[in-house]
């Protein structure tokens, strides 16, 4: 039905626009000549015209098909395009553009005071064109930095009012390898970790990936990080969102991930030590639950005893490696003699490390 409603509009359009088209080509004088044409012949007018509207209907009525499907073919594909936009993206171009097309308009006036044919009038639309495309590029690669504009705000205003305001809890983006380590669910649990939790298409992506992987290793990795996902989604109290921010010009997940970050004003939450750094030089928040592992482990200060069983040969001569039940490595000197027996040891040092923690200690 709408295809014959839009059938007929264009008909109809063809019709006006082929009289006024009739009306128009009276006034060349080869075609007067061709039909000794007098100006003050209305019946004739009136004709041609008709002719030419009917011709011109008709072969609208004729093509109409084929422009209507190239039409909706070319909306569709637009459609397409603008689905992969992010939402922040398309709104911050949008303002971009609406900036620069403002400067244009307050420039054009100079503009035309060009008195040089054709030239004032190729300069205007090239500003135009120029200032709103410069003003949509600009606001999409600095969209990180205007989303925070309110934040800053909201600081200035506190400290002008003497109190600090509390704002709500930052959403947490989860990168792959956490997602995988699993230990992350049971944080989740225990309801330390406050804020939406962010899983971002791309990083289902990858986890998809790694989960499809010929090599038995990665693809069980994978289906553990689509499991332990489930579990979040479903069987813990907390707010999931999962979003298709995406970023066309980044290839690396890690890259993506920290752009995600600033657009949000949120934490990237990570075992993965070398994005930990790259975020740092970024200025982008990152929690690292090894960091938090690292934390919470109990407290061992050189001179407490423990008892320890030694399970391997350490790198220098004659030491032996034991380990807690955190995974705590201890170094026991001499203890290579000592190789699967238990035995009490002193500690002598404590090593911490962006690694891990390593105890040091010798038989008692």
């Amino acid at each position: 039905m709408l295809k014959k409603i839009i059938r007929a509009v264009l008909t109809l359009l063809g019709v006006s626009g082929g009289y006024a088209l009739g009306v128009m080509m009276l006034g060349f004088e080869w075609l007067r000549t061709a039909f000794n044409y007098n100006p003050e012949d209305v019946a004739f007018t009136i004709i041609f015209s008709t002719v030419v509207a009917l011709i011109i209907g008709f072969i609208l009525y004729i093509l109409s098909p084929y422009l209507i499907r190239r039409f909706m073919g070319v909306a569709k594909h637009t459609e397409k395009e603008l689905e992969k936009i992010p939402a922040n993206t398309m709104l911050f171009g949008s303002v971009g553009l609406i900036l620069g097309l403002m400067i244009a308009y307050l420039i054009n006036g100079a503009i035309n005071n060009i008195q040089i044919p054709f030239v004032s009038g190729a300069l205007s639309i090239l500003a135009y064109i120029f200032l709103g495309y410069l003003g949509a590029r600009l606001a999409t690669k600095n969209m990180a930095d205007l989303s925070r504009l309110p934040d800053m705000f909201r600081r200035s205003g506190s400290k002008g009012q003497g109190s600090k305001e509390q704002g709500g809890a930052k959403p947490k983006i989860l990168d792959t390898s956490v997602i995988i380590d699993g230990r992350i669910a049971d944080i989740c649990k225990t309801g330390f970790v406050e804020g939406p939790i962010i899983i971002p298409e791309f990083v289902l992506e990858e986890l998809r990936h790694i989960a499809d992987s010929s090599d038995s290793l990665k693809r069980n990795r994978g289906r553990r990080g689509l499991d332990i996902l489930k579990v979040i989604q479903k069987e813990i109290n907390v707010e999931v969102k999962i979003v298709s921010t995406n970023f066309e010009d980044v290839s690396e997940v890690d890259i993506k991930l920290l752009k995600l970050a600033k657009v949000m004003n949120g934490f990237v939450v990570t075992n993965d030590y070398n994005l930990n750094k790259v975020a740092e030089l970024q200025d982008v928040r990152v929690l690292n639950i090894n960091e938090l592992a690292n934390a919470i482990k109990p407290v061992v200060l050189p001179g407490e005893e423990m008892v320890v069983h030694v399970i391997k040969e350490g790198k220098e001569s004659n030491q032996g490696i034991a380990y807690l039940d955190d995974g705590t490595m201890i170094v026991v000197e001499g203890g290579k003699r000592h190789m699967n027996e238990t035995l009490e040891v002193l500690v002598t040092s404590v090593l911490q490390t962006a690694a891990g923690r390593m105890i040091f200690a010798k038989p008692l």
